[in-house]
């Protein structure tokens, strides 16, 4: 028995998927990430505008996903213990000023406090939609992890598009137009919100006394291993989503804007792949999904440096596809380990996901900078070995029902 299939036979026979609100969590989610995905999409622009190195252009991911790691799991944490009603809405009210300030900007500092107050946004949506995608599942977590984050991943693929259509012709200030997206975003989790307070109300006594289905040990050990998962798959994705502009550019001598399409196509087959993640994981098991996900995407991730451009197309939408896969099933595996803990598991791996791309953005600036942008993709191709790591994951059907502990 799969930790999924342990979640779907408790689960009450009446329980429903209310998919009115899981749709309108990942429309917001898809709104709050074309937003972010604005600020990679448009880095060859402020790189030329600016007179940018790598290493400052690495540094604005890191405002944004650094700012977005470190909050969300303490805004996780404290909202599973004292919810804060219309939280999502302030959050989107942060990104809507950062937007404003990247459109306007003077100086390279006005882009760091603007990136960094997109990080905010981030870092408040995140963990509180999350834990509204799993009240709304009916048991079915996996399909609510896979909904929700698929308008994320959509959400990323559109920004590089809407930069490359819109922004680009029309100069940086273009960018405050999207104001009104996050307005859109703030009216919409105003009334998500409204539905979050009501069903809290109605949770079950249980919730309250949830247990561990492992010693503090062994599950301490499993989130590690959880965590070094993420931490490849993202140093990876953050190689291919900061940097695929200037490595087609660089060395297939495409335009601009052609980059940007090429950029679409890998960030569509990521929100494909998410979409298959969730439900795979619902029928045969995280564990099993995690395994495909980030093991099986090694092939083509050590043949990719070495492709021409067909290829390279070709191989990153296999890539896209099968590792982002994995998230959603790290993301419910995770929380069928720390049960009643949502907010918390899902501000730490989404803030970990944010701060392993930010970090590794940086650090891949200056390794481009240093050895140049093919050197970053030869490295890079071995990340997913660490997805062996996989074998030492404990099996949830043979979790512990003596002497479990309170979480």
């Amino acid at each position: 028995m799969t930790a999924i299939d342990s979640a779907a036979d408790a689960r009450p026979a009446a329980a429903k998927v209310t998919l009115s609100i899981l749709l309108a969590v990942s429309f917001c989610h898809l709104l709050n990430d074309v937003m972010q995905s604005l600020l990679p999409a448009i880095y060859p622009m402020l790189k030329e505008g600016y007179g940018l190195a790598f290493w400052q252009v690495g540094l604005l991911t890191t405002a944004f996903q650094g700012t977005a790691s470190l909050l969300q799991p303490v805004i996780g944490h404290y909202t599973d213990r004292r919810p804060v009603a219309y939280s999502t809405s302030a959050g989107m009210a942060s990104t809507l000023v950062g937007l404003i300030l990247l459109a306007f900007a003077h100086s390279y500092a006005m882009l760091l406090i603007g990136a960094m107050l997109v990080g905010v946004g981030s870092a408040v949506f995140h963990p509180e939609s999350s834990r509204i995608a799993r009240m709304a599942s009916g048991g079915r977590h996996g399909l609510a992890q896979s909904v929700f984050q698929v308008g994320g991943n959509f959400g990323t693929a559109l920004g590089p598009l809407l930069a490359a259509f819109f922004v680009l012709p029309h100069g940086q200030k273009s960018i405050a137009w999207f104001a009104l997206v996050a307005l859109l975003g703030i009216i919409i989790l105003w009334r998500v919100s409204e539905w979050g307070s009501r069903a809290r109300t109605r949770r079950s006594a249980n919730d309250n006394i949830a247990r561990l289905p492992f010693s503090r040990q062994r599950t301490a050990w499993a989130l590690t291993i959880l965590a070094l998962l993420v931490f490849s798959k993202y140093i990876y994705m953050a190689s291919l989503t900061s940097y695929y502009t200037f490595y087609t550019i660089h060395k297939f001598g495409v335009t601009v804007q052609q980059s940007q399409l090429l950029l679409f196509v890998f960030l569509g087959s990521v929100a494909a792949g998410t979409v298959l993640g969730g439900p795979i994981g619902d029928r045969f098991g995280a564990k099993t999904v995690i395994w495909f996900s980030i093991l099986g995407v090694l092939p083509f991730t050590l043949a990719l440096p070495y492709a021409n451009l067909h290829w390279t197309i070709a191989l990153s939408i296999v890539i896209g596809l099968v590792l982002s896969s994995a998230f959603p099933a790290i993301i419910v595996f995770a929380q069928e380990l720390v049960p009643g803990r949502v907010g918390m598991i899902a501000g730490i791996f989404f803030g970990f996901a944010f701060g392993m791309a930010g970090i590794a953005a940086a650090v891949l600036g200056v390794v481009a900078d240093w050895k140049g942008i093919d050197f970053v993709y030869d490295v890079c191709s071995y990340l997913p070995l660490l997805g062996l790591l996989a074998v030492f994951l404990p099996s949830m059907g043979r979790a512990n029902d003596v002497g479990t502990q309170r979480t």
